[in-house]
């Protein structure tokens, strides 16, 4: 198994920066992708930036150029740095793991951002 512990969240006001990390525990082995994703209230989860074990990355198109998704595999940890953030990017922020040897998913527990306008 692969925990997942996220930190960093909190309340911003807009224009604002904050810094997401997310540390990974357990059968590190098995961890291929990592990535973030949010969930607003009322809103479907859906996929911020991921960055592959390759250091592929991509991004949702509403983050791009003031987000960026980087990894230390020495340290097992995935951060996500948010920059002039806005109202719109409150949610609860969701740190993921996929397995490269089955088709599973890991997720953090989540920690949630909150942007005041």
């Amino acid at each position: 198994q692969v925990q997942l512990t996220e930190s960093g969240g909190g309340l911003v006001q807009t224009g604002e920066s904050l810094r997401l990390s997310c540390v990974a525990s357990g059968i590190i082995f098995r961890i291929g992708t990592m990535g973030w994703y949010r969930q607003a209230p009322g809103k479907e989860r859906e996929l911020v930036a991921a960055a592959t074990s390759g250091g592929r990355i991509n991004y949702a198109d509403s983050v791009k150029d003031r987000f960026t998704i980087s990894r230390d595999n020495a340290k097992n940890t995935v951060y996500l740095q948010m920059n002039s953030l806005k109202p719109e990017d409150t949610a609860v922020y969701y740190c993921n793991a996929g397995d490269k040897y089955v088709a599973m998913d890991y997720w953090g527990e989540g920690t949630l951002v909150t942007v005041s306008s």
